[in-house]
């Protein structure tokens, strides 16, 4: 592994890490990160139609909206990639994934508060001529494909060309949260001199179907007498999505009291054409007084979707650039010391225009926002004995960002009595500009008009930004790590880590500040019984303050808008045991248990104050907001209890081999949701998810044949909640269904 910027073995890293490696992506299906919290205890994936939302220990992101940072870093081939939304199309051709447990504020990219995963591509085999393919097919008409050439450029360099594709039926009823999938990488690589080693890659990858989508829960009603919601279920199957005749007879009797109207037939159906680009390089020089590494990489991500995953429309068409360069050196050991020193530069410019439409309310938004990013760091470890180091790191950040943002909101209001309503009054169709409505909009300046004699008006608001921000802040590390003997590895240490502030085109919020987290880990990493039985421990507490939440909202001018808030802090402590027993030769048993107590010390904000908000929290009006305090409750995906159980079973058959595999993962009871709703999935009971497997093949490895089932028990778990705004219905994303299906493999 390469979790601490240099090669190491698993078991000698002090540091709080799972790795799953390439093959074991492979057996399990993971095309994609939302897949991997289904390796990773710690880690909790919520997959979304406009990327992914990712938590580690109760620590991430609540949205993807380009104006908020990731809490968890998300390097790719040791490249930072800074947006949620350009998190897939990588999983083909990987050596491991590496998910790195706390804050990582002194040699990773840009800081990040939760953790990291370092997506680690295999890179090519120098004077070898090799290769692989892999193919599968199953249920919803899943096929996926991917393998690899690598060619020989002599004996000390060598080409490798790797790719994938992916299509499946949508797991809903209606066809969407399908899969369209199909990425293409190409390295070259070598050692041009005794000093001197280059490798450069290209890849591209591309997202196309519908997408991620949901299925109605509810819709929760509000008594005006009371002020208090009632939750109406929908009574609807949640494999079905929003677009089956059920889902739509549902949703045109839900009353928006806004407009004064029943809501229309959700339409059209949603859309992705994704399209990821990426170069970069590593050069390494070997001086008598270590090593020096040059990193400089460029990626782009042109985005052109449609999405309807809070059962309203968001339509956007976004380019995302970036370049980076990482200078690092890795000075030789000079007497009881070693260290590494490195600088990082980051520019990204993220420019795009944005259609959301509530159907009662639409906004229209154009934003830019360029950041750049520069950051010193190093690392020095002090070798008291050969068994004893103590170690230190710094890193100081400079972030810089500009703003730039116009819009265009409009909202439907009925003034007819409320025992009249206006229900002749139009909705918001999804369109690209005002002027593609097919009713008269205002013009600037105007703020209201008639909607013709239905009893309703349409307002428009106009919003310019243009504003500058800078954050600076010290990180650092401090460890202690002392080998007991030759196989067992115990070690203490402290870290502290940061996550920039921003924007948001929202009055009253317009910017927010960075937040923080103290980081205290005790590991131990053991191997016993001539390395039979793996056995390593964690236990940690972590501070976390200021915590940035982006959430939607009603902004200071009463328009509903998508803003970030410095509203929380949280004290996270648990335990985590991981161990493997080779209890035969033939047989492995595995289990990775976490216990987490993640509890929001404070979490406290506000919202206008034109509707009673749909919370779980108790609020108080005050003036022309709510104040909603959510203070002590458990933090959002962060179960007490996870387990990850597996066996594996070798059956020798003279020069082949029968491969028996069965795991399971136990999650306990959760919040998915921002708002801490429980009605509507928002809580999330117990689940338990076991997949199984059987392959056969040449005990040589050279090809396999395999039949998998996986979610046995077919249980769709709820990974997203959303009560939508102003329409008060209530949307849920699951895990897939139960799928099985067969794969056969080669190596050459």
């Amino acid at each position: 592994m390469t979790a601490q910027r240099r090669e190491e073995n698993l078991q000698r890293a002090a540091v709080a890490v799972d790795v799953v490696t390439g093959a074991d992506l492979v057996a399990a299906g993971t095309t994609n990160a939302s897949l991997l919290s289904d390796h990773v205890p710690a880690l909790t994936v919520e997959p979304s139609s406009t990327g992914n939302l990712i938590f580690l220990r109760g620590v991430g992101n609540f949205t993807v909206v380009p104006t908020s940072d990731p809490a968890i870093a998300y390097n790719y081939d040791n490249v930072y990639v800074g947006r949620p939304t350009s998190t897939t199309g990588a999983f083909f051709d990987l050596s491991r994934v590496e998910v790195l447990k706390g804050p990582q504020g002194t040699l990773y990219g840009r800081n990040a508060t939760g953790g990291a995963i370092n997506v680690n591509p295999e890179h090519p085999h120098y004077g070898e001529n090799s290769g692989y393919a892999t193919a599968s097919y199953g249920n919803y008409n899943a096929f996926n494909a991917e393998g690899a050439i690598n060619l020989a450029m002599g004996q000390d360099g060598a080409a490798r060309l790797s790719g994938t594709i992916t299509r499946r039926d949508g797991y809903l009823k209606d066809g969407t949260s399908d899969d369209r999938t199909e990425g293409l990488r190409f390295q070259m690589g070598g050692r041009l001199t005794d000093r001197l080693t280059a490798r450069i890659g290209i890849d591209y990858a591309h997202n196309g179907g519908y997408g991620y989508s949901v299925s109605y829960t509810g819709k929760y009603v509000l008594n005006p007498a009371t002020a208090n919601y009632t939750f109406v279920p929908a009574n609807i199957p949640v494999d079905q999505g929003l677009y089956t005749p059920a889902s739509q007879a549902f949703r045109q009797g839900t009353y928006v009291g806004l407009s004064g109207r029943t809501l229309g037939a959700l339409s059209p159906l949603p859309y992705q054409n994704n399209r990821f680009y990426g170069a970069n390089a590593e050069i390494s020089w070997k001086t008598d007084a270590g090593t020096l590494t040059f990193i400089p990489a460029w990626r782009d991500s042109k985005l052109d979707y449609s999405a309807d995953a809070a059962a309203f429309f968001y339509k956007t068409k976004e380019d995302d650039s970036q370049y980076s360069g990482e200078l690092r050196f890795n000075g030789n050991r000079i007497g009881m010391f070693s260290y590494t020193l490195g600088m990082l530069y980051y520019h990204e410019t993220e420019a795009y225009h944005a259609d959301v439409n509530v159907f009662a309310q639409a906004s229209w938004t154009d934003q830019r926002i360029n950041t750049a990013s520069w950051a010193p760091f190093g690392r020095l470890t002090a070798n008291l004995t050969d068994r004893l180091r103590l170690v230190g790191g710094i890193r100081y950040t400079h972030d810089h960002k500009d703003f730039v943002s116009n819009g265009i909101t409009g909202v439907i209001v009925c003034r007819a009595p409320a025992t009249v309503g206006c229900p002749t009054a139009p909705l918001f169709p999804l369109v690209d500009m005002p002027s593609q409505l097919p009713f008269a909009f205002p013009p600037q300046g105007v703020p209201a008009a008639p909607l013709g004699t239905s009893g309703a008006i349409v307002t428009r608001t106009d919003s310019s930004y243009n504003s500058q921000l800078t954050n600076q802040r010290v990180t650092w590390r401090g460890a202690v790590e002392y080998d007991l003997t030759r196989h067992s590895l115990l070690y203490a240490s402290v870290e502290t880590g940061y996550r920039s502030g921003g924007f948001a085109a929202a009055v009253g919020h317009e910017t927010y500040q960075p937040e923080t987290i103290t980081a205290y880990t005790l590991g131990s990493k053991n191997r016993f019984f001539d390395n039979r039985l793996q056995l390593n421990l964690e236990g940690f507490l972590w501070n976390y303050r200021n915590q940035q939440v982006n959430h939607v909202g009603l902004d200071s001018n009463g328009n509903n808008a998508n803003f970030t808030d410095n509203i929380g802090s949280s004290k996270i402590y648990g335990v985590e045991v991981e161990t493997q027993a080779l209890i035969t030769k033939t047989t492995l048993l595995s289990a990775d248990i976490q216990y987490l107590h993640a509890q929001n010390t404070s979490f406290i904000y506000t919202t206008g104050a034109s509707a009673p908000p749909v919370t779980g929290c108790p609020y108080t009006l005050s003036g022309a907001v709510y104040i909603i305090n959510c203070s002590g409750f458990a933090a959002n995906n962060a179960p007490r209890w996870t387990m990850n159980l597996g066996a594996q079973q070798t059956i020798p058959v003279g020069d082949y081999k029968i491969v028996l595999g069965l795991d399971t993962q136990y999650k306990s009871g959760r919040f998915i949701n921002f708002a801490y709703v429980s009605d509507g999935g928002g809580y999330v009971d117990h689940s338990w998810q076991t997949n199984a497997q059987i392959s056969f093949g040449p005990a040589n490895g050279r090809w396999s044949a395999a039949a998998f089932v996986r979610n046995i028990e077919d249980n769709r778990v709820p990974t997203f909640q959303s009560p939508a705004p102003l329409i008060n219905l209530s949307v849920v994303g699951t895990t897939p269904p139960r799928t099985f299906g067969g794969r056969v493999s080669v190596k050459f």
